[in-house]
């Protein structure tokens, strides 16, 4: 009887534990599950006129003859976490704006802009976390601004590992997580690391689904995101 009796309060005690481990894994912001409900998260499609709908729970970004570069922006937010899954049509690159900006009539150059001009008022840039098939998936570029990799800007290159580059599996569904905190982003594509570096210029900004820009007589050619979540950290 009493071998049972401190079995039964060792098993108890396990399992208190474990409720108590899961309930401080839990206390953190709940995550958004973004596109579940069918609708475009609230997002304003902005910088071309690439279609986007929901079916399912999986947004599909589609290409439109001679389009340029587009987004569906949503936000703004500061620290974060993003998790997805994603399937990019072989013909097709796309990427994740994260921390980016929308130009406004009048507004100057950019800072650090490659071309040194204003920008069309509606234009997102900033730094886009990359989904291709060519080695380049998980960097990071400055989009609409530097026109470069952020992993040379940075000096992180050493990150681009042979692993990194090739982590994206063409023609499948490839996990990403992003992370940004302060002035820290990092980014893992299917489990391996494929960026993290420091840069402390955007401190804020929107997170933007692309549809890459296509020459007049291509595709269609579509993306997918599924599996979307978001967490605002701090």
């Amino acid at each position: 009887m009493k071998t049972t009796l401190i079995a039964s309060l060792s098993a108890a005690a396990v399992l208190t534990t474990a409720f108590f481990t899961l309930q401080a894994q839990d206390s953190g912001p709940d995550w958004q599950y973004w596109f579940a409900d069918g609708s475009l998260q609230g997002g304003q499609i902005i910088s071309g006129q690439a279609t986007y709908k929901v079916e399912n729970g999986v947004l599909i970004g589609t290409t439109v003859d001679g389009s340029p570069n587009t987004f569906l922006a949503i936000g703004p937010f500061k620290d974060f976490e993003l998790e997805f899954e994603v399937n990019v049509d072989d013909a097709l690159n796309s990427g994740v704006q994260v921390r980016s900006h929308i130009a406004k009539e009048g507004d100057p150059a950019p800072e650090g802009s490659k071309g040194g001009r204003p920008l069309p008022a509606g234009r997102l840039y900033g730094p886009q976390c990359e989904i291709a098939i060519n080695g380049t998936a998980g960097d990071f570029y400055d989009e609409a601004r530097r026109g470069t990799w952020w992993s040379i800007l940075t000096k992180t290159e050493a990150v681009r590992t042979d692993a990194a580059k090739a982590a994206f599996k063409k023609g499948d569904w490839n996990h990403y997580r992003i992370v940004v905190k302060g002035d820290h982003y990092q980014s893992f594509v299917n489990g391996v690391k494929t960026a993290d570096f420091t840069q402390p210029g955007d401190s804020e900004g929107y997170i933007g689904f692309q549809v890459h820009g296509i020459p007049k007589g291509a595709g269609p050619y579509s993306v997918r995101w599924r599996n979307v979540k978001f967490r605002e950290t701090k």
